[in-house]
């Protein structure tokens, strides 16, 4: 019983609460509201809090408003009080105080209510201009609607729209400039900017709490006309924007474009600029911090530093513009992101007057680079780490993005410092050439270095006889058995890549990875041809570490293929090939390299694999022939015959011809250290190629040499042949598929008397002889050699 809950005595409730339980519970059945009477309560009690948060907000909004305003009116008395006691008027004290005296009685009595009253003036003569701004405005928005009818309607009419479009533009010149200096005065007036620095003790404390922000606290009429001032320069933005759209798609029509939709009355476009009311913040803060950037060119990451400081304690200004801005119906527009784009545009402008226009001169000077370079790259580090902060600081909150200044990948030009170069292509071809100089030296001190070079071949199993399941999903650089280097060089490219990857113009930055990083892959690819200089030499001495760079110049040139082709898989390089093959009109032949961007690197790669390939394997059918030249010239050995009592001798009493065991011997030692050395990929087809070549060598200098072959001799080459084949036992588990030549001139060599005569007859009339060929499991040998070594064949008694 001690855990139900007690009811409190009706007499000690209030008559509210009896009053409000007596309405709600009148019988027993109410009892059933109490889930929803409970869920009504707290939404009640929730909405409670948030009005009293709301009413705690603007208290503290309004006392530090009044607190700002009563220690200005407290200092202006103070003074005056200060004044008052200087010209006290005792008789001893002279005529000059009285008269200073009189005069100040004069300002407060006469001169004071006249300033007032100019005050006032001043105030209506704001109000009147706005009214009549807006009236231009609408006029000129309505003969805006008219036009865009007329081009759809009347396209030809282009005098009449060229005349309108001038008169237009004569009001357009006179409205501008005034609105902006009205807005300027006003803002002035405000008391913007604020201190942009604190000093002495309180230079770390945030700024908002030293310097209160003039826009956060505006009150009353200042507010309204702040406000009617914003949205008049916003609507004559758009209406600006609205006709430069439309001018444009008439010069496009103009051209055999059809009319794009840009015409229809849409905000987006006039902000690839910027917004003019937030221009006009921006505009006196940057003429206060360029006295700072002066002192500061040596060390410029204070630059950056104080720019995102004030971007970052100025971001505030989305709680007053982003509700104009919605009032103004600029669909897609973020205040914070036009604070932060206008920000980055003041930085990008002084830097492109004072600081890389200075080293562009110096860099062309040719007096001392070394300097220039340096100053160069690290201008260009801290550029990217400002981005990253100020593109970071645009998106916090809800991501907004202005209109049409953000590409493809989501990079706005807007928050980006690196769109200088977009402006300055000779800046970004000086650039380029910095980076991939600075790379080049990076990539010299590396090469210093032998052990770079080197393929560790310790690490592979023993050469064994049983065959070895090989792995071909590589997915490191030791799976490619690739040297130090090849990591080396891709990652110094892959950073000149992500340097430019806030460059917000897909085509300069297809211009600048093509100037700096290709050309350094070019220039590795250089190095990697001359290292595998010498293959004959290296192939010979097969312990010696020529052999290793050679491995390792084929390994690098397999596994820098493998992360060029996944580096082309990756939306960005996709974007990038889509939109200069089109510019270009290129369409590449191979399907597989299509929609690759290092194309023509993969490709030169792929041809210094095959070329060295070809040459190692070039190398070692040289060598086999060499040392077996005894064994093809032997050609009695094919006829010899010797009979047993049960016939002639069987294969497995057949031993491996005295002078073929030299080259097999040889071979196989060789194929043990290019498997050790080699990747898994490469070897696969080195293999399968030295097969191929040995298939064609062995069939052409001996079944079709035209050697008379005995029932011996026939066991002799089926003995010799399955030594051949279990070299290249342990690489696959049929090593005869690999040899078919030799395989059907086996088939036929063994082939019964009767199965032989009727292949001849055959063969004889010219008529279904490949079919005949392939009944009897021949494929590969063409009929007149198949006649051939049937014809070589002796059948004995």
């Amino acid at each position: 019983m001690e855990s139900l809950l007690l009811l409190p005595n009706p007499s000690n409730l209030s008559p509210s609460l009896l009053l409000f339980l007596d309405h709600h519970f009148k019988t027993q059945e109410d009892l059933s509201l109490i889930p929803s009477l409970l869920k009504k309560l707290k939404k009640d009690c929730g909405d409670s809090d948030w009005n009293l948060l709301s009413l705690k907000k603007n208290l503290s909004s309004t006392i530090a408003s009044w607190i700002s305003r009563s220690d200005a009116v407290d200092s202006v008395l103070n003074q005056l009080s200060l004044k008052l006691e200087d010209f006290d008027p005792a008789p001893f004290r002279g005529t000059k105080e009285n008269a200073n005296l009189k005069r100040i009685r004069r300002i407060l009595d006469e001169e004071l209510p006249m300033i007032v009253k100019e005050v006032r003036w001043i105030e209506m003569d704001i109000k009147w201009k706005q009214e009549k701004l807006l009236l231009a405005i609408n006029a000129m928005r309505e003969i805006e609607e008219l036009l865009v009818k007329v081009v759809k309607s009347r396209p030809k009419w282009s005098c009449l729209l060229n005349a309108v479009d001038s008169r237009v533009d004569k009001t357009m010149a006179i409205l501008r400039p005034q609105a902006l200096a009205d807005h300027r005065s006003l803002l002035s007036s405000l008391g913007w900017p604020p201190p942009l620095l604190a000093s002495g003790p309180d230079k770390e404390n945030n700024m908002n709490m030293d310097f209160p922000n003039p826009l956060c606290l505006m009150q009353g009429d200042k507010k309204d006309q702040y406000s009617q001032s914003f949205l008049a320069l916003c609507a004559l933005q758009h209406l600006q924007c609205q006709r430069e759209s439309r001018q444009h798609d008439l010069a496009k029509q103009k051209k055999g474009h059809q009319l794009s939709a840009s015409t229809v009355l849409c905000s987006n476009p006039c902000l690839i600029s910027g917004l003019w009311t937030v221009d006009e913040l921006v505009s006196p803060i940057a003429t206060r911090m360029e006295y700072h950037f002066s002192r500061w060119l040596d060390q410029p990451k204070f630059i950056f530093a104080l720019v995102y400081r004030i971007a970052r304690d100025f971001i505030g200004l989305d709680d007053v513009l982003q509700p104009l801005i919605d009032k103004a119906r600029l669909v897609g527009c973020s205040a914070k992101e036009a604070w932060v784009s206008a920000m980055v545009k003041m930085l990008s402008g002084y830097l492109t007057k004072q600081v890389f226009s200075c080293l562009a001169e110096r860099y062309y000077g040719m007096d001392e680079n070394l300097e220039v370079n340096s100053s160069w790259l690290h201008l260009v580090d801290l550029i990217i780490s400002f981005d990253k902060r100020m593109q970071e600081l645009a998106s916090s909150g809800t991501p907004f993005f202005i209109g049409e200044t953000v590409e493809i990948n989501g990079i706005s030009r807007g928050t980006s410092v690196l769109a200088i170069f977009c402006d300055q292509l000779d800046w970004l071809v000086i650039w380029a050439a910095i980076e991939l100089k600075d790379a080049e030296e990076k990539l010299n001190l590396e090469v210093q270095n032998n052990q770079v070079w080197r393929v560790d071949m310790k690490q592979e199993r023993e050469f064994i006889h049983e065959r070895e399941d090989e792995s071909f999903l590589f997915s490191s650089r030791e799976d490619y058995k690739a040297p130090l280097i090849a990591d080396s060089v891709l990652r110094i490219t892959w950073a000149m890549i992500e340097r430019c990857h806030t460059l917000p113009n897909i085509l300069l930055r297809v211009q600048f990875i093509k100037l700096s990083a290709v050309r350094f892959l070019h220039e590795f690819f250089d190095l990697l041809l001359q290292h595998c200089q010498g293959i004959d030499s290296a192939i010979d001495q097969v312990n010696d570490d020529s052999l290793s760079r050679t491995f390792s110049s084929i390994n690098a040139a397999c596994y820098c293929e493998s992360i060029l082709q996944e580096w082309s898989e990756s939306i960005e390089f996709l974007e990038m090939v889509i939109i200069t093959d089109n510019a270009v009109g290129v369409i590449e032949d191979d399907p597989r390299l299509r929609s690759c961007f290092f194309r023509d690197e993969i490709k030169k790669l792929m041809k210094l694999e095959a070329e060295f390939l070809e040459e190692i394997l070039a190398v070692l059918l040289r060598k086999f022939n060499a040392l077996c030249w005894y064994y093809a010239e032997n050609r009695e050995q094919w006829e010899q015959e010797n009979l047993v009592a049960n016939g002639i001798h069987g294969v497995g009493d057949m031993t491996v011809s005295t002078d073929l065991i030299e080259a097999l011997d040889d071979l196989r030692e060789r194929l043990h250290v290019l498997k050790k050395g080699l990747n898994s990929k490469d070897f696969l087809d080195l293999w399968r190629g030295v097969a191929g070549g040995l298939d064609y060598f062995v069939f052409s200098i001996i079944p079709l040499s035209g050697v008379r072959f005995s029932a011996q001799g026939i066991n002799q080459f089926r003995a010799d042949m399955q030594a051949l084949f279990f070299i290249f036992r342990p690489f696959c588990a049929r090593p005869e598929a690999f040899f078919p030549y030799v395989s059907d001139a086996m088939k036929l060599l063994e082939m019964g008397r009767e199965d032989a005569m009727h292949i001849q007859e055959v063969l004889l009339k010219g008529e279904r002889m490949m079919e005949c060929l392939h009944a009897h499991g021949v494929h590969r040998v063409s009929p007149p050699q198949a006649d051939k070594i049937l014809r070589s064949r002796r059948f004995g008694v």
